[in-house]
C-alpha cells in the first residue's frame, strides 16, 4: 500500500517563497509530485527550487500575485496540469482591532481569503474541464476558530477560509475535486523564536495541552493525507494540528 505516493501528480503551492510553503512544496516532491511553486518574491523560489532539485525533486517557479486575476491568468496553461493544489499564501498584521488600519484589513484580506478563492476558482475549472479531479488543500488556522486579540483581519481571513472550504467542497464534489483544510496550531519557526522564549510565550505554551509548540514536521502526515488518494473520501473536511489546543479547558 503507497497510495500516499504522488508519483506522477503535478502539485502547486502558492506563498512558497519562505516558510510553511517552502516546506510544503519540499514534502510533496520528496514523495513524487512534480512541484510549481508561486510568490512575488522570485530570487526566495528560486533558492526553494535549488533545494528542491537537489534532493531529486521537479519544480518551476513562477512570478504570482494571487490577489490579482491577471497576474492568476498569465499561468494558465500551467494550471490545466495540476491534480494538488495548496493555497497556502498568506500574511497577518499585528494590532489591536481599533487601531488597525483600512490598509492592514484589505492587504490582509486579498491576500488570505481572495487569494485563495481566485486559485481555488482558476485550478477548480481547470480540474473540472479535464475531468480527473484533483485535492485543493486551503491553509487555515485555528484562528479561524477560536479568538485571540491583536490579530483581527488574520482571524477573519482565516474563519472565511474554513467556510469557503466547506462551500467548494459541496459545489466541487460532483467533479470529484475534493477541498480540504490544515488548521494549524501555533509551530516553532526561526521568526516568533525570540517571543516563545519570552516569559509571555512560555505562558502560552502551557496552556497547549501538549505542552509544546508544533514542529514543521508536524504537518507531513495531514499534507499528505489530503494530498494523496488515502483521504479519497475525505471533503469538507478541517484539520486540526495544534496539540489540543482547540480542546484546552476555559
Amino acid at each position: 500500500m503507497r497510495r500516499w505516493r504522488l508519483d506522477g501528480k503535478v502539485a502547486f503551492v502558492t506563498g512558497a517563497s519562505g516558510g510553511l510553503g517552502a516546506y510544503f512544496a519540499k514534502i510533496l516532491a520528496s514523495t513524487g509530485a512534480s512541484v510549481i511553486i508561486g510568490a512575488r518574491r522570485q530570487d526566495s523560489l528560486a533558492s526553494v527550487a535549488a533545494e528542491i532539485t537537489a534532493i531529486g525533486g521537479v519544480c518551476e517557479t513562477v512570478s504570482l500575485d494571487v490577489t490579482r486575476a491577471d497576474s492568476i491568468a498569465t499561468i494558465a496553461p500551467l494550471l490545466e496540469r495540476v491534480d494538488i493544489l495548496v493555497n497556502n499564501a498568506g500574511l497577518v498584521r499585528d494590532g489591536g482591532a481599533l487601531d488597525q488600519s483600512e490598509g492592514d484589513w484589505d492587504t490582509v484580506i486579498d491576500t488570505n481569503l481572495k487569494g485563495m478563492f481566485l486559485m481555488s476558482q482558476a485550478v477548480g475549472r481547470a480540474m473540472r474541464e479535464r475531468r480527473t479531479g484533483g485535492s485543493i488543500i486551503n491553509i487555515a488556522s485555528i484562528l479561524g476558530l477560536r479568538q485571540a486579540g491583536g490579530v483581527l483581519p488574520y482571524a477573519v481571513s482565516k474563519s472565511g477560509a474554513i467556510q469557503m472550504t466547506k462551500t467548494l467542497a459541496l459545489e466541487l464534489a460532483r467533479y470529484n475535486i475534493r477541498v480540504n483544510a490544515l488548521a494549524p496550531g501555533y509551530l516553532a519557526t526561526e521568526l516568533n523564536d525570540d517571543f516563545w522564549r519570552s516569559d509571555a510565550g512560555k505562558a502560552m505554551i502551557k496552556r497547549i495541552p501538549q505542552r509544546r509548540l508544533g514542529q514543521l514536521d508536524d504537518l507531513e502526515g495531514p499534507l499528505l493525507l489530503l494530498a494523496s488518494d488515502l483521504s479519497a473520501y475525505m471533503t469538507g473536511s478541517v484539520i486540526e494540528v495544534d496539540g489540543g489546543h482547540l480542546v484546552s479547558t476555559l
